[in-house]
């Protein structure tokens, strides 16, 4: 049976062993990742721009909370991509693969950002998603994890890879980088962690 300690020190390796790549494929330390990841978000502030979250499942419960996070605390304007009506509509009346797409063909703007998390890293819908922000001219954060030939890794113009292989320690990991990221832009931001 696993140990508490060991589920703690399997997610805390991960996340040391966490790989930071840009839009090219260059590999970043963490902090140049994460001071990067920071100075998207001041500008989506500075230009009032938009930030959007993804995910599925865990994921998208993780995108409401640093979504509200944003809106609430960092004075940013901030929407996770979640509304059930609108991603069941999207989905049954169009398909599943435009749950995220469609919100973004409609609603994002250049200069926005979108972050994505995907413990997979290859759902259809996210990189769809991606594919979109991409042609419209978003910004990108992705987050991921299992495989490391996951297609998450090489569409964000910041991506995070940990190398975890169960849905629990990645998704806590996640959670980790998203406050990591988010306490950190507050503090560059003038505005203290929350």
């Amino acid at each position: 049976m696993e140990t508490w300690s060991s589920y703690v020190d399997t997610i805390a390796e991960g996340l040391r062993q966490m790989v930071v790549t840009d839009h090219a494929g260059t590999v970043l330390t963490s902090a140049a990742g994460f001071e990067r990841w920071v100075e998207l978000t001041r500008t989506t502030h500075d230009r009032d721009s938009t930030l959007y979250l993804i995910g599925n499942g865990g994921s998208a419960a993780m995108a409401s909370h640093m979504a509200a996070d944003a809106c609430k605390n960092g004075f940013l304007r901030a929407l996770a991509l979640n509304d059930a009506a609108l991603v069941t509509a999207t989905s049954n009346d169009v398909s599943f693969d435009e749950a995220f797409a469609l919100p973004l063909e409609r609603l994002a703007r250049p200069g926005d950002l979108l972050i994505t998390i995907s413990s997979s890293g290859n759902s259809p819908n996210i990189l769809r998603a991606l594919e979109v922000a991409r042609a419209t001219g978003i910004g990108t954060v992705t987050l991921s994890a299992k495989q490391p030939d996951n297609r998450s890794r090489t569409l964000g113009d910041l991506n995070f890879y940990v190398p975890l292989a169960r849905y629990g320690w990645a998704e806590s990991a996640h959670q980790i980088l998203l406050h990591h990221w988010f306490d950190q832009y507050l503090h560059v931001h003038g505005q203290g962690a929350v």
